[in-house]
């Protein structure tokens, strides 16, 4: 007796898996599913070849095709095609962009398994990976919307609710989503902290504390990993060794003119806790940062100041022996050559080592100790490398032990198919929205809330008279509130502003980083202030990054700040239905200069802010929230 997993998998009473290698109906033994990991990835590294191990060192870039079907998918410009990385190249890490619904999504995923499968010489299964993708930025290079997923705050506004369980519930629903359409590794947590105020990433991050980041993250790794790691778990990629965020200018070492981090206030062990932490707890694969260390010394000594990628102090000396990470090193997304996205290039992000050659940056990365090239699908450099000579095939053997030990673990070997019947029917459940949805309201943070007739604005009664511009009457009429067309028909405003930000659009995705003055331009001060004089107004700013809120704020009857909240979590919280509890992730400069003259290593640094870290009002519920109290 035996049961069909798949046209090429056959498992039997004993659990043993087989294998139709060559679609000759002569089934062979699986990779020995009985063995412990540490064996099977013994006996399979010893009959690897050399091109089959440099493949499993490259975790490339593709995009599902919107039909499902992989024979439609289309390589971006100058890249290889999926078909191409994996039957070809030997690729079997790849980094999913965009995604077609749960179903075809799901189709996608079993016919790329079943390429790698068929079309390698010993079947080695994708690990698919994602960049976050249950909140609300888009940006090809962090992170994407949510979808066809659960939609929550960003990692910002968990760190402003500060709930770790709330984390643990989060990550073990994205793991859900993610499992039900084959990802099964997260490239994510960011242990990042938002200590440069004007840092383009700092939405990704859990805020300026690094006992709370450190904290949070356990929680998520606990959420997305589980322990040990298994078949039912999502294999996370901590990021970005050793503490992104002091970038010099706040700008991003994604471009040139941000590759420069920098410690002037001597806290680089500050930024290192929580990778310490999370590295005693285990996690699947760290991955460093593009940042050129300026002026940082370790142990007495300089640090060569090249990309963290590059520098064998940071990898080698640091990570591996003096913390001890035994687990997968992969590079932030191309190191080596240049990228192409969208008609714009991005120059490769070999910060301190532009003069070298492509196959010298590999090279060099290697001896740093990293395992991965992320991506990058230049696999016949490694195999160059080692026939020269300048690379020993033990030392390569050595990180796709690593790679090999989590597909292992995942159970990638014994099954990498996913059911499609039911991928639409495990995403997106009601329970699983209406938890993000409850996050995001909770996450909102009321920073001021002054009186109107001797009482708080908030929390909004029910049917006061509304005007927003922002939010639908449809949204505010659930929320039992009646929408007005004019603002001199309203009891109250409630205004929605993205943090400001500079655009930009000169290389491959920098329209898409929020970077640059952190202060509103005079249009829209001017138009709160009109609004203003007509009705109260509750400003309810996003903030990915903090913004300077000192000319608006007098305007304002109240403001509320978010993290990433659709309009029926804001007003959820506005009218009290879900208590907004939380409590400012990083502090709020009162001016640019402030910003100017503050240390990017240090948290908190501003002088004089309009807003302290951690400072949050609780709204207090009225006897009889039914009347209007304007």
């Amino acid at each position: 007796m035996s049961v069909d997993l798949t046209p090429e998998f056959l498992r039997t009473p004993d659990g043993t898996v087989y294998r139709d290698l060559n679609g000759n109906g002569i089934m062979d033994p699986y990779e020995n599913p009985g063995l412990p990991v540490a064996e099977r990835v013994e006996d399979l590294l010893g009959r690897l070849s050399l091109e089959e191990k440099a493949g499993l060192m490259f975790h490339s870039v593709v995009s599902a095709a919107e039909s499902g079907r992989l024979a439609d998918d289309e390589p971006r410009p100058g890249r290889s095609g999926t078909h191409e990385l994996v039957s070809e190249k030997l690729i079997n890490h790849v980094n999913v962009h965009q995604l077609p619904t749960p179903t075809l999504a799901a189709r996608w995923v079993n016919e790329l398994q079943r390429l790698a499968v068929s079309s390698s010489p010993h079947g080695i299964p994708v690990t698919l990976s994602t960049d976050p993708r249950h909140s609300f930025a888009e940006n090809w290079g962090a992170s994407f919307m949510a979808v066809h997923f659960s939609a929550w705050p960003e990692p910002l506004g968990f760190a402003a609710i500060g709930d770790e369980q709330l984390v643990r519930q989060f990550a073990g629903i994205a793991r859900a989503e993610y499992t039900a359409i084959g990802i099964r590794a997260a490239l994510h947590p960011t242990l990042d902290l938002a200590t440069e105020p004007r840092w383009a990433r700092q939405y990704g991050t859990f805020g300026q504390d690094n006992d709370l980041v450190a904290r949070l993250a356990l929680a998520y790794l606990d959420g997305f990993e589980g322990e040990p790691l298994n078949g039912d778990s999502v294999a996370c990629m901590a990021k970005h060794f050793p503490g992104g965020g002091p970038q010099q200018d706040g700008e991003d070492p994604h471009f040139p003119y941000g590759r420069e981090q920098v410690y002037p206030g001597g806290m680089f062990e500050h930024h290192l806790e929580p990778f310490k932490r999370v590295i005693a707890r285990g996690v699947s694969a760290i991955m460093p940062y593009y940042g050129l260390p300026v002026g940082l010394e370790l142990d007495g000594e300089p640090v060569e100041q090249v990309g963290f990628g590059y520098n064998r102090q940071i990898i080698t000396g640091l990570l591996r022996e003096k913390l001890g990470y035994d687990g997968v090193v992969c590079t932030d997304w191309g190191l080596v050559t240049e990228s192409n996205l969208f008609g714009r290039q991005l120059p490769p992000r070999a910060w301190g080592v532009e003069d070298l050659s492509v196959e010298e940056r590999i090279l060099k990365i290697v001896e740093a100790g990293c395992d991965q090239f992320g991506g990058e699908e230049c696999p016949e450099l490694i195999v160059n490398l080692v026939h020269k000579a300048l690379i020993r095939e033990e030392r390569i053997d050595a990180s796709v032990r690593r790679l090999l030990k989590v597909k292992f673990e995942l159970g990638l070997f014994d099954n990498p198919y996913v059911d499609e019947a039911h991928a639409e029917a495990r995403t997106a459940l009601p329970e699983y929205v209406e938890a993000g949805r409850r996050a995001q309201a909770r996450s909102v943070t009321v920073l001021k809330n002054d009186m109107v007739n001797g009482a708080p604005l908030l929390p909004l009664a029910r049917g006061l008279r509304v005007y927003s511009a922002e939010i639908s009457p449809d949204a505010l009429a659930m929320a039992g509130l009646r929408p007005a067309t004019e603002p001199g028909d309203a009891d109250v405003a409630i205004v929605r502003l993205n943090a400001p930000f500079e655009y930009r659009d000169r290389y491959m995705l920098e329209a898409s980083f929020h970077a640059g003055n952190l202060e509103f331009g005079d249009e829209t001060v001017i138009s709160v202030k009109r609004l203003a004089d007509k009705v109260p107004v509750v400003l309810v700013p996003h903030l990915d990054r903090p913004a300077i809120l000192t000319p608006l704020e007098p305007n304002c009857t109240a403001v509320a700040a978010v993290y990433g909240a659709c309009d029926e979590a804001v007003l959820q919280a506005l009218t009290g239905d879900v208590d907004p509890v939380g409590r400012l992730p990083f502090q709020l400069p009162r001016s640019n200069a402030s910003v100017a003259s503050s240390r990017p290593d240090v948290p908190g640094d501003t002088d004089d802010p309009l807003y302290e870290y951690g400072f949050g009002l609780e709204l207090r519920q009225r006897a009889d929230m039914s009347e209007p109290s304007p």
